[in-house]
């Protein structure tokens, strides 16, 4: 019995490492003959971003374009996700261990949408290891702006409730619906975006940025299987 159980369990766990949420034809990627939105997948490591038109963000008002126009100025702004403490806090990483362990192995930790405004053009600013292009339809980015909408959290009068702010940048903190993690991390937030936004997803192997990574290059070498004409930077 012992044995048919551990069986079991094994068979669960590399099925759910091997799940693929499949995407959204409708979503993604954007035709060649129609308007699309290209937007950056950023790798720092361990950690994702999306870099986003802020116009793309504006667009359709709402809490999240409240955020944005509240930013400093910037064509491009930087949106990530994490634990409320830890992800914000920029002091070394060996005086930070125990939070971060907090962090990761205490369930329901508070978290927070990062707002960043850039004036560079993301294939200046990051090197192109470290960024992948996507170009999505105009339905997949409006699909893309209220998932990250649906992590704000708003006061009573629906206005999105700032946070914190990092001394020395101009990064904003906005406080989130949701909670982070090792079962629900960044890279995990930056996946289900890219889901939302029609993209196929391994969600249970978004734990890493790499996967993320990977995620957003087989999309775009999908779409050129297709001669859809994905973005090149």
């Amino acid at each position: 019995m012992g044995r048919f159980l551990i069986a079991a369990l094994i068979g669960l766990l590399a099925a759910l490492w091997t799940l693929t949420r499949p995407g959204d034809p409708d979503l993604y990627p954007a035709r060649s003959d129609e308007p699309g939105v290209t937007l950056y997948l950023l790798d720092n490591g361990f950690h994702t971003d999306l870099a986003v038109p802020r116009a793309a963000l504006m667009d359709g008002g709402g809490a999240l374009a409240e955020a944005t126009a509240g930013l400093a100025p910037g064509d491009w702004v930087l949106v990530g996700w994490g634990d409320a403490t830890f992800y914000v806090d920029q002091s070394p990483i060996p005086g930070r261990l125990a939070d971060g362990a907090r962090a990761f192995f205490r369930p329901g930790n508070a978290s927070v949408v990062m707002l960043d405004p850039e004036a560079r053009d993301p294939v200046r600013r990051f090197d192109a290891a470290d960024r992948q292009a996507l170009r999505l339809s105009s339905a997949g980015m409006a699909a893309l702006r209220a998932r990250i909408e649906a992590s704000l959290a708003l006061d009573a009068a629906g206005r999105p409730i700032l946070a914190s702010a990092r001394p020395g940048d101009d990064a904003r903190f906005f406080k989130s619906r949701e909670t982070f993690w090792i079962g629900h991390l960044c890279n995990h937030w930056t996946a289900e975006l890219l889901s939302a936004a029609g993209l196929p997803v391994r969600p249970f192997r978004a734990v890493t940025s790499g996967e993320v990574m990977r995620t957003a290059a087989r999309a775009e070498q999908g779409a050129a299987k297709l001669d859809l004409k994905p973005v090149r930077d």
